[in-house]
């Protein structure tokens, strides 16, 4: 079957509504992308492409399996060059550096686990050095929106190959805000989990201590999606830890009542002489300011100056450790401003370290006080764009102002996510950062959806397009009807699963006659079935239809388990909606209980007291 990318959301929960409806399948998609991604072959965003060979076994693996069983079936993702896929070369941009592993990454193995499906390992600075995207000897990686601007790096070929349509989300990695520069300049959202949470096997270090696998996507939903699956701890990884429940999946969604955000004082602001990002940071806190959030100036300088430690200071020390031997065997084998920027780490003392590290907690002080007083941080990402020209001239000085607002961030161990905002008047995107103690994900994330909500900035890029705000689909549009029969409905244990997910109850009804109703066995929760009856035998069951969110229902349907999953159940009025269908295996020892007419009904019955007839 042939895909019609044009127009088609690649957002998770959109495209797993495709499959479910059996519009296309995985490998008719992954077909599609292969071609789209000929016509951006001037961009620079790949390293290795995945063949239809190199894809094959993905495909055939994911087809012996039900959608409902894997919560990211048939999504495609890219992958940034510095981590492992198991038999693809890594290279880190450098190709005398270059090895295949035999394994994946622990997040890409989670990944596939859960039924996404890799598109590519994509073009980065190499060795994660650098914010800029040109720094690679496979090509400048360039601009979704501008090809003469910079696309961001180092993580530049992820961020545009999701910006361009070729995948639904791609990894990247964040040491110096790697992850969020080039969200920013290509419209999308850019998510730096906290240190730890997301394992780094498979990852080439660029600062071991200090490295994140960041994530890439069109929306907060699905980096929370995605985050999900990725997260996990990791034996091998020395680093790793597990997520405290307080931060799980549990506790996303929109951030609601009072919300304080702080923003650096006027005086400590800087956009290099970019009037348009100047404007655009003015038009973001007027916008957020209108929407009741409260607005209020810190003082940034403990962050400007551990942001200016990481390069200046002996951190640079850990990337040496990565690229020391080619540096000192093969040195021509790194691109010159690669190599005179990691060198400098073998010059780096004992003494340097520790002083640093001293300075570094005192200025970790600092910033947890204000931390302390607001619910995030709020900047821009990067102060000014530039064009890839400007950048080839003038490397070092230009990549050092990228990194103003974000080096700090993994040197005090806080969390962030980029929020595409807006445009500036000459339609380049414009995005802010929010940041947060560690372990603040989810509600970051909460909070990066709202302000999703206030913005409503169209999402990625596809050239040619001059609209640059967003079409608001209509209220039907943005909602899925959902009919529920038994543990989702209102008062029951699982109904929380469509309330916290904005659900609304609807209407209660009835299905068509043509049901039987099973009481399943097993599992911690009862859970009844309904079965499309194939005579006369069956009868009308009470329904509850809910409304839930179009961006909540592929999260939903994902949290499924067998043998349940999403169908379509005809209600009284002969209308279909999606709701619970059950497999024929799943009956085996289930309880016929269609004469209840409904799972209140059966409910009460069995907590009616035994009558027991005594004899006189």
């Amino acid at each position: 079957m042939t895909v019609n990318l044009n127009g088609l959301s690649l957002g998770i929960g959109s495209l797993r509504q495709h499959y479910l409806n059996g519009d296309f399948t995985p490998r008719d998609l992954l077909d599609a992308l292969r071609a789209k991604a000929a016509t951006y072959a001037e961009y620079g965003i790949w390293i290795h492409q995945l063949t239809e060979s190199e894809v094959a076994p993905y495909l055939a693996a994911l087809e012996q399996r039900a959608i409902a069983d894997l919560p990211l079936y048939g999504i495609p993702f890219a992958i940034k060059d510095n981590i492992d896929l198991a038999g693809i070369p890594t290279t880190a941009a450098c190709a005398a550096f270059a090895y295949t592993p035999q394994d994946s990454a622990f997040v890409v193995r989670r990944l596939l686990d859960a039924g996404a499906i890799p598109v590519g390992k994509t073009n980065l600075d190499q060795f994660a050095t650098g914010l800029v995207g040109v720094r690679s000897p496979y090509g400048v990686c360039r601009n979704s929106f501008d090809p003469e601007m910079i696309s961001g790096g180092s993580s530049s070929g992820s961020a545009v190959a999701v910006a361009l349509g070729l995948a639904s989300f791609a990894l990247g990695s964040d040491t110096a805000g790697s992850g969020r520069i080039p969200a920013c300049f290509n419209n999308l959202v850019g998510f730096k989990p906290s240190l730890g949470l997301v394992s780094t096997t498979g990852l080439v270090p660029a600062c071991r201590s200090l490295d994140c696998v960041s994530l890439f996507t069109l929306t907060a939903d699905d980096a929370n999606t995605v985050f999900s699956y990725a997260e996990g701890e990791d034996s091998a990884d020395c680093y790793s830890r597990a997520n405290p429940f307080s931060n799980s999946k549990r506790h996303y969604g929109t951030h609601e009542g009072s919300l304080r955000v702080g923003v650096p004082a006027k005086d400590q602001l800087e956009f290099f002489g970019h009037r348009g990002y100047e404007q655009a940071w003015q038009a973001a806190l007027q916008q957020l300011q209108d929407r009741g959030v409260d607005v209020f100036e810190i003082d940034f300088s403990a962050f400007m100056e551990a942001a200016r430690t990481l390069y200046e200071g002996p951190w640079v020390a850990e990337r040496y450790i990565t690229a020391s031997d080619l540096i000192n065997n093969q040195p021509d084998a790194l691109l010159d401003v690669t190599r005179i920027i990691i060198e400098r780490g073998k010059e780096v003392s004992g003494v340097d370290s520790f002083a640093a590290q001293y300075r570094l907690k005192s200025l970790r002080k600092q910033a947890q006080k204000i931390l302390e007083r607001i619910d995030c941080l709020l900047t821009p990402t990067a102060g000014r764009p530039y064009r890839i020209a400007e950048v080839l001239a003038n490397p070092i000085e230009l990549n050092s102002n990228l990194g103003y607002y974000t080096n700090y961030m993994n040197l005090f161990d806080l969390t962030a996510v980029a929020v595409p905002t807006g445009f500036t008047d000459s339609g380049f995107p414009f995005g802010v950062t929010l940041a947060a103690e560690r372990d603040s994900d989810r509600l970051l994330l909460s909070i990066a959806k709202r302000m999703q909500g206030i913005f409503q900035v169209h999402l990625a890029r596809e050239p040619g397009v001059a609209d640059t705000g967003i079409s608001m689909p209509s209220a039907e549009q943005r909602h899925v009807s959902v009919a529920v029969c038994g543990a989702h409905l209102e008062g029951q244990p699982l109904n929380w699963q469509l309330t916290e997910r904005g659900g609304v109850l609807k209407e209660r009804t009835v299905s068509a006659p043509r049901y039987h109703l099973y009481a399943l066995a097993g599992g911690k929760i009862m859970r009844p079935a309904m079965m499309l009856a194939n005579d006369s035998s069956g009868r009308a069951i009470e329904v509850e239809v809910w409304s839930l969110p179009a961006s909540e229902f592929g999260s939903f349907v994902a949290a499924i388990p067998p043998p349940l999953g999403i169908g379509k159940v005809i209600l009284a009025n002969n209308t279909q909606v999606p709701g619970f269908i059950c497999e024929v295996s799943g009956l085996v020892g289930a309880q016929d209980i269609t004469q209840f007419g409904s799972w209140r009904a059966y409910l009460r019955h069995l907590a009616e007291p035994i009558k027991c007839d005594v004899p006189a």
